[in-house]
């Protein structure tokens, strides 16, 4: 975890499936029990604060613009992150996590885009701080499944349930396992970091309103603050990303209005 403001492999085979992981927390949007939407943010917390920190105020414009393959606003918000302190492997754990939503193509563009900004930077003297990879080996097997079971569940406010997945019950296996499994389990990047991201790349995708909705109360329910996730509706209308704003200042009305809030 970083010491940010408040807050927070097995390798899987590429199957067809973990691209619906798109959907994220989306898939549970109306499928939790009412009791969970009333439940408090996580116990591992810290309270939650008023303002996003400069280095929180960069993740969800490079997400944002990692979502639209915006490469020319992804670099300057790459800068802008790392000049706030992100460190280069907190940068790519948001690249590589976002392919979960918005697909490996713009993932590993992405991630092409961070390497040429940080040798760019090298060769005007910024040695950015590399950052650390996770402190802890990643389950796999049956533990692996109860370890992204859990996160799951604390995520998302109670266990996920729902026609969906009586519908199609392979997905749920796939989130718990690898969702929130391999990439959650990875501690190299906080979870209110993860959903800044999750938000900042679902409210730049048209048609995804019912998953960008339940990522903002997620990230309610990892301590970040309803002043904060305002902030981050002000930051993507201040750089020019207006209907992304308004998607997510829509979703956020929407899931204080669900929870009463």
């Amino acid at each position: 975890m970083t010491t940010d403001t408040p807050i927070a492999h097995r390798k899987t085979g590429a199957l067809p499936a973990l691209i619906a992981l798109c959907l994220g927390l989306g898939l549970m949007s109306g499928v939790a029990t009412q009791n969970a939407e009333a439940s408090q943010p996580m116990t591992s917390t810290q309270p939650a604060a008023q303002t996003l920190s400069a280095r929180q105020q960069a993740i969800p414009l490079i997400a944002a613009f990692m979502a639209t393959s915006d490469m020319p606003r992804l670099n300057a918000a790459l800068n802008q992150g790392l000049d706030a302190g992100l460190t280069v492997s907190e940068t790519k754990e948001i690249l590589v996590q976002l392919y979960a939503y918005v697909g490996f193509p713009r993932s590993l563009n992405a991630l092409n885009e961070l390497m040429t900004v940080v040798q760019a930077r090298k060769q005007r003297g910024i040695q950015d701080a590399p950052g650390r990879e996770p402190s802890r080996a990643i389950a796999t097997g049956e533990a692996l499944l109860a370890a992204g079971t859990a996160n799951q569940t604390r995520i998302s406010g109670g266990p996920v349930k729902g026609p969906v997945f009586d519908f199609a019950p392979v997905i749920n296996p796939f989130l718990q396992t690898h969702l929130f499994g391999d990439i959650f389990e990875r501690d190299n990047l906080d979870w209110q970091s993860r959903e800044l991201a999750t938000v900042g790349a679902l409210a730049a995708t048209p048609g995804v309103e019912s998953q960008l909705r339940s990522h903002m109360r997620a990230s309610l329910r990892v301590g970040l603050s309803v002043e904060q996730l305002r902030q981050v509706i002000e930051v993507l209308a201040e750089h020019g990303d207006e209907q992304s704003a308004k998607r997510a200042s829509t979703a956020l009305t929407q899931a204080l209005a669900a929870s009463g809030g």
